[in-house]
């Protein structure tokens, strides 16, 4: 099950820029090497450039960071929810209440790398266990059509997106 897979009945027209960014791989496969892949880039950055912004209301690359894990944990409660078949209304969220609340400035990137790599474990184990019948369940959040299968490529593509930024801006 790749990308190529979806239809747009899967997910609002919003993410297609994530989806885009995905390369043709099994969505088990995106999900394990992009997890990689990240965790590489992250920890070759120096440690003294994470707390740079490269403008006063922009994030750091701690709070990029931070952004991230946020968005893959409440990406992976609305695949869960899908995928149970639970009908209560999933909700978005702010992005930047989160980034505001979060205190990424007062972590060590030690503890915002464990806790990546931990909520991605978690992650994949959660897409392990979705049979290819769940994965195509469609259900509700933050007021649009979204599909299980949908999430996980939006997973992969929103990290894509940010690491792109933090090369082409932080670095």
């Amino acid at each position: 099950m790749t990308k190529d897979d979806l239809n747009n009945e899967e997910y609002n027209s919003y993410y297609q820029p994530y989806i885009d960014k995905t390369e043709a791989l099994s969505l088990r496969e995106g999900l394990k090497l992009k997890g990689d892949a990240t965790i590489a880039f992250f920890e070759s950055i120096p440690e003294d450039k994470f707390d740079y912004r490269y403008a006063n209301d922009k994030w750091t690359i701690k709070e990029v960071l931070q952004h991230i894990i946020d968005t893959e944990r409440v990406f992976t409660y609305r695949a869960l929810c899908i995928a149970r078949k639970d009908k209560t209304a999933l909700p978005g969220y702010d992005q930047d209440e989160y980034a505001d609340n979060s205190h990424a400035n007062d972590r060590s990137v030690v503890s915002l790398m464990n806790e990546y790599k931990a909520v991605r474990l978690a992650t994949l184990i959660l897409f392990d266990s979705f049979s290819d019948e769940i994965l195509l369940t469609v259900g509700n959040a933050n007021s649009s059509k979204l599909s299980v299968r949908a999430i996980g490529f939006i997973t992969i593509g929103h990290e894509i997106h940010h690491c792109k930024v933090i090369k082409e801006r932080y670095l």
